[in-house]
């Protein structure tokens, strides 16, 4: 009986280790099947990586030469650019109209005779641009009384010129100027109507035109019968025409106007006026008598210097002739030299 217990028993360990060696071994399967799909999966993430860095990398190539040839498209676009500027400056030196033009004292010559009836008064003014050269420290300019010598002192690569126990080499340059502007100021300036600033946005715009209106009506203002006024509240301006004439060139002069506004307002007179520029050509100065000199040294003071390149250039022997006109710059200095027509040019 005990045996049979045993053999019973032995049996059921046996099984249970049966049953436990199926589930590890089923187990195991189960590991085994979730690693392998793991390594796959892996396998996978991996290729597609790899994948995705090649893309990335070559859309970097990409945008790398994308980058340099915008680069270069740039740098060519900023040289055109430059070349633009340089070229617009030029034209600009050449062409310009704006001067400094220096203040002169006129005085009244004529009047031209117009019909009184007529509402302006016109006034004809013609500007000149005066051909110039900036001369610099180290230079000089130098004119001849004849054209054929300063021909002569342009041919010679350099002029040795003697000054005291020193001597210098001057190197002479053909003079070239920048074209000079000549144009008509047409003004034509109106006999019957002015115009007026700085009003005062005090009240409404109707309202403001009417006092205006009534001020500027008003001969113990200094003002006259009105024929028409335009006001503009936003800038606090416009002009005013009278029926007879006198009246605006009054109040220009006076240049206040005192507008009845409830408190009285100081406004600004102006004259009102037109302008068209006419007749404007460009012209090239040629000074062919005279010669730019460079590279002189300071051996000396200014007027002993400027005396002996004189006294040089005024000797046949050294090709030079008559001088007309010298003018030297010391070193750190500079001054604009002007030219005039030339008279003997134009006689020759």
């Amino acid at each position: 009986m005990f045996t049979q217990h045993l053999i019973e028993s032995a049996d059921n360990d046996k099984s249970r280790l049966l049953l436990e060696k199926i589930e590890a071994e089923t187990e195991k399967k189960r590991a085994e099947a979730e690693l392998q799909s793991f390594m796959d999966s892996e396998d996978k993430v991996s290729d597609q990586f790899n994948r995705d860095l090649l893309e990335v990398q070559e859309e970097r190539k990409s945008l790398d030469r994308v980058h340099q040839d915008l680069k270069k498209e740039l740098y060519d676009l900023q040289k055109k650019l430059q070349l633009k500027r340089d070229e617009s400056d030029s034209l600009r030196r050449r062409f310009k109209i704006e001067a400094r033009i220096p203040v002169k004292a006129v005085k009244f010559a004529r009047v031209q005779e117009r019909d009184e009836a007529e509402d302006q008064v016109e006034s004809v003014f013609t500007v000149t641009q005066t051909p110039s050269f900036l001369l610099k420290g180290g230079q000089a300019l130098i004119t001849f009384e004849e054209e054929k010598v300063a021909e002569q002192i342009l041919r010679l690569a350099k002029c040795s010129v003697a000054c005291d126990k020193a001597k210098m080499e001057v190197k002479p340059y053909a003079l070239t100027l920048d074209p000079s502007v000549k144009f008509e100021v047409h003004i034509q300036v109106s006999k019957k109507s002015v115009r007026f600033c700085n009003a005062p946005p005090t009240l409404p715009e109707e309202r403001m035109r009417d006092r205006l209106e009534l001020s500027f009506s008003r001969a113990s203002r200094g003002g006259g019968e009105v024929e028409k006024l335009e006001y503009h509240k936003d800038t606090g301006s416009g002009r005013v025409t009278f029926i007879s004439t006198g009246v605006a060139e009054s109040l220009v002069h006076r240049g206040k106007f005192c507008v009845d506004t409830g408190s009285d307002v100081v406004v600004d007179v102006l004259p009102l006026y037109e302008y068209q520029l006419r007749k404007f050509q460009t012209y090239s100065g040629a000074p062919r008598r005279t010669v730019l000199l460079g590279g002189i040294q300071a051996l000396m003071d200014e007027e002993d210097l400027q005396d002996h390149l004189e006294i040089h250039f005024q000797k046949p022997s050294n090709y030079g002739g008559e001088v007309e006109n010298i003018k030297y710059v010391p070193d750190g200095e500079r001054l604009t030299a002007f030219f005039s027509e030339d008279s003997k040019e134009k006689e020759a």
